[in-house]
């Protein structure tokens, strides 16, 4: 307005100036009114879904995939600060509306002030520094820039860039800034609210963007191939142990080439299979353990590792008995080899005498009075936390063999008296039997007939000649005999049998 007093020319063109704003005003129409409460709830409710996907997604990653690496959880709390800036400037927005709507609601949920064009304007201004208008702008473009610095390099840029910049070539009559294109004059208050509402959206489509692209999988594998597979662990069953398998349908990608490796050892692979073939060479339980990696689109690879399997190699055998040779001798250990195929724990017990052993490899001890009774060598293996019965087998006791008693590896005969003189022992021998056992003589009788002269008998004890015994042998002329008999020999099984008498002639 001019300085000093107006003409009459001044006032009139006044009260036409503000008969035009009435007239206006008058002219945004409650259609138009009711449209921006439409668009205005529309984005309220578009801004809710998306947070609520967010809420989601985050719970859901926070509870599986958060927990299986620190790479994971380091991206999960990269995600919930991107959640945190976002509602920070919403929140601020909030504010905004709120001074917006400070006269209230009217009963159908519309501003009081919808249509007013100075509340909104005296707020946010256009161009003024101190208005909340250029304060919302800085904001916006902080938001914008902090939310883009949480993504990596091999996570992309925002699809969606929040920023309040001033337009470089605004159309001739337009507004040059942008609180003037947003918040300029003759813009209703509903707008104003509307036009916040739009930026909160534009917010939370960022934030949205930002954490999905924070927390995507990414992997180079397109699954074009399908197969129904059933894993059992053995294919070996015992009678009464229960046969399982796992199915399911596994999927693959035909034209990919993963590297796989098995304990550290890479594989060939075909169609994006591998095959692993375990060494047979020797016996025993191997372990091994594959790895697969898998290269996503930005280059990094992500490792998945199987299980640790375990398979059993065994020698080839067959089981081969005499029914009639079921036999365990009394008084002596008895080496048995006892194993089950399939069972790598293996349990063995007897109904009569003693068992010890393990690792496949016993030792069986039964008493001399069970000789000519029977005894039942049970076996049973575990499976997991299961024990099985395997089967049952029957041996009879046997006693061991009487021995054969000798002189100078004699049973008889003729011996040179320096022959005998030098030899003073009496061993008892097992002949032709597979134990090496050694069996003591405990006493025996000594006979020498010299040439017409009586019979001169020595009563030994233990397994050598007396000193009256030896003393007669020294001197034996050609022709004499000498009788040794009631040999007596101590048993392992504790029997005392009487073994067979020597005749020796001296020449």
């Amino acid at each position: 307005m001019a300085v000093g007093k107006e003409t009459a020319r001044q006032k009139m063109i006044g009260i036409m100036y503000l008969v035009l704003l009435a007239m206006l005003a008058l002219n945004v129409s409650d259609l138009v009114l009711k449209a921006f409460r439409n668009i205005n709830d529309s984005l309220n409710t578009s801004k809710n879904n998306v947070e609520n996907n967010i809420t989601q997604l985050l719970s859901n990653y926070a509870n599986t995939k958060a927990k299986e690496s620190t790479d994971n959880a380091e991206r999960l709390k990269r995600a919930q600060e991107a959640q945190k800036i976002g509602e920070d400037l919403i929140k601020y927005i909030n504010k905004l509306q709120d001074q917006i709507a400070a006269d209230g609601f009217d009963e159908n949920g519309d501003l009081k002030q919808k249509n007013n064009l100075d509340i909104g304007q005296n707020i946010m201004g256009s161009d003024t520094e101190h208005k909340a208008g250029k304060k919302l702008q800085a904001e916006i473009n902080k938001t914008g820039q902090k939310l883009a610095s949480l993504l990596q390099h091999d996570e992309g840029k925002p699809t969606f860039m929040l920023q309040a910049l001033d337009p470089v070539k605004p159309r001739a009559g337009e507004p040059k800034t942008w609180t003037g294109n947003n918040f300029g004059e003759g813009v209703p208050l509903v707008a104003f609210r509307t036009i916040l509402t739009m930026i909160q959206n534009d917010t939370k489509n960022m934030e949205a963007d930002v954490i999905n692209k924070i927390l995507a999988d990414k992997p180079m594998v397109t699954l074009d191939q399908f197969q129904a597979v059933a894993v059992a662990p053995s294919s070996y069953v015992i009678q009464g142990q229960p046969y399982k398998a796992e199915i399911y349908l596994t999927a693959s990608d035909s034209k990919s080439n993963p590297d796989i490796t098995v304990n550290g050892n890479k594989l060939p692979t075909e169609n994006g299979k591998g095959v692993y073939t375990g060494g047979t060479g020797s016996v025993g339980t191997f372990t091994w353990k594959g790895t697969i990696r898998v290269k996503d689109r930005t280059g990094k690879v992500t490792p998945y590792e199987t299980p640790t399997m375990t398979y059993q190699v065994a020698k080839p055998s067959a089981s081969i008995s005499s029914d009639k040779l079921n036999v365990i001798y009394a008084g002596i250990p008895n080496p048995f080899t006892i194993s089950a195929p399939g069972f790598p724990d293996v349990n063995a017990t007897i109904s009569g005498g003693s068992l010890s052993g393990s690792g496949g490899k016993y030792m069986i001890n039964v008493p001399g009075s069970l000789v000519g009774k029977e005894v039942s060598i049970n076996v049973s293996g575990k499976n997991g936390t299961t024990t099985l019965p395997l089967g049952s087998q029957k041996f009879r006791v046997k006693a061991v063999p009487d021995p054969v008693a000798k002189f100078a590896g004699k049973k008889g005969g003729i011996m040179s008296a320096s022959k005998m003189a030098s030899t003073d022992q009496i061993v008892a021998e097992l002949e032709n039997f597979e134990f090496d056992l050694n069996v003591k003589v405990i006493k025996f009788t000594v006979t020498i007939m010299r040439p017409r002269q009586d019979p001169m008998p020595f009563y030994c004890t233990g397994d050598n000649f007396n000193s009256q015994a030896k003393a007669a042998i020294a001197s034996l002329p050609f022709g004499s005999k000498v009788f040794i008999e009631n040999v007596i020999a101590q048993m392992p099984d504790g029997r005392q049998p009487a073994l067979n008498s020597m005749v020796f002639t001296i020449n």
